[in-house]
């Protein structure tokens, strides 16, 4: 791995993607630690720490602890994240966006131009709503339409240079920008979570069960990357064989293939999605100072809280895991459904000769694909439901405090990855041997 390393570096393109790629996360992580102009960062932090974290652990992980040190990156690409999910929803549901994304090149910039405009908006909403909330709870350093305005316009202005800077590093560094923005954020936060576990579990203890104590930790963290790595690389693969045809005196085509069907087909999506919709509410009462009471309302919102989950002093709250498991994976369903088309798939294979051995052309083979697809999603997602739920366990059984969980892994591990392959196939290109097989 170092000597294909040594091998990049001398490649001056690659050298240089390399080299930018870091000098953005230099960035990124400095801006992270900048404070936004207007929010009394003391009081802040104060009122961070008299809370129960319900709900912003994971929220603070993939900001890189901007959140919690209410940095000009506290709402990081969050917006723009929720705003390309629901321009893939749109482009589902109008047909001027699915036909402007079937126009190749030229259609998908004014997608991504409409996704930009569209994270501002969020950007904007959002901070807004945060800062209402700093301004009734007295977070602010001063009560005055200039202060308001000027936190309003730090926290959008940081989004968007965060959405800037990921475009970026797609177009001049390695990899794809905002999945490494993301990775960079929730690698920053593993040296504090590593410190609260020794702390917790090793530091005040006797070293055979320090010992003991560490070994199981690193053998559950190895152990899950293992199985994300398992999970994200399996797929199942449909044979198709085409037919032969006559083009003058010559036979063309009757050549093998397959469709591989990833078992994870829609990645940590089901995930962020299922954490998104319990924590939101949570993370709004807590910053709006509700919740806390003995009412029907605030007993919900605590089952909704993952903080709750697991812990076998209250049980009850653990039914909230149960939704959770079922929104995985109900979303993992919904996700693949609009994001992978059997019947258009079957159509294509129709039109160019194409036949899975066994199944008829046309609606067969797109029945055949749901068939299939039903039984590897479900698959997937049961996946996914045991990498969310093996953190959360521990959180609750044994007061595990971290930031760091299941949805992270699954992020790292997938990133990665992926940024591996794409590295990989640019040194193939030079006649180097790539990082994968090394």
């Amino acid at each position: 791995m170092f000597e294909t390393l040594r091998s990049a570096f001398k490649v001056k393109d690659i050298r240089n993607r390399i080299l930018f790629t870091f000098f953005m996360l230099v960035v990124i992580r400095i801006g992270s630690e900048l404070p936004t102009p207007g929010v009394d960062g003391a009081v802040f932090k104060e009122w961070w720490e008299s809370q129960a974290k319900d709900g912003m652990g994971f929220f603070n992980a993939i900001t890189g602890g901007s959140f919690n040190n209410m940095a000009i990156f506290a709402l990081n690409i969050t917006p723009y994240i929720t705003s390309s999910i629901i321009m893939q929803l749109l482009t589902i549901a109008i047909p001027k966006l699915e036909e402007m994304q079937r126009d190749g090149e030229e259609g998908r910039k004014k997608i991504a131009s409409i996704t930009r405009y569209l994270t501002v908006v969020l950007a904007l909403v959002e901070s807004i709503a945060m800062t209402v909330g700093f301004y009734r709870g007295n977070l602010l350093t001063e009560k005055s339409p200039l202060t308001v305005i000027m936190v309003v316009t730090g926290l959008t202005a940081g989004s968007a240079v965060l959405m800037w800077i990921g475009e970026r590093i797609t177009e001049k560094g390695i990899g794809n920008g905002i999945s490494i923005v993301l990775v960079i954020n929730i690698i920053s936060r593993i040296p504090e979570d590593m410190g609260t576990l020794w702390s917790q579990f090793i530091a005040n203890r006797s070293i055979p069960k320090g010992i003991l104590a560490g070994v199981i930790i690193l053998a559950i963290i190895i152990a899950m990357v293992v199985f994300v790595v398992i999970l994200q690389d399996a797929e199942r693969r449909i044979p198709v064989q085409y037919s032969k045809k006559l083009q003058g005196r010559k036979q063309t085509g009757g050549q093998s293939t397959h469709i591989p069907l990833k078992v994870n087909t829609s990645g940590v999506i089901p995930v962020i999605f299922a954490q998104s919709l319990l924590q939101t509410p949570v993370i709004i009462a807590s910053i709006a100072g509700k919740g806390n009471g003995t009412g029907i309302g605030s007993k919900i919102l605590r089952g909704m809280s993952q903080s709750n989950w697991c812990n076998p002093e209250e049980p009850i709250y653990s039914i909230g895991l149960a939704v959770y498991l079922l929104l995985i994976i109900a979303f993992a369903y919904f996700y693949t459904q609009i994001t992978f088309n059997p019947l258009e798939i079957a159509d294509n294979m129709k039109r160019s000769g194409g036949f899975i051995p066994g199944i008829r052309p046309g609606k067969p083979t797109s029945d055949y694909l749901n068939q299939i697809l039903g039984y590897i999603v479900f698959i997937g997602a049961i996946g996914l439901s045991i990498v969310a739920v093996v953190p959360i366990f521990f959180n609750g059984v044994f007061k595990a405090d971290v930031s760091f969980g299941g949805t992270s892994i699954i992020i790292i591990v997938g990133v990665v990855i992926e940024t591996l392959k794409q590295i990989e196939s640019q040194m193939r290109v030079r006649h180097y041997k790539g990082f994968l097989n090394e």
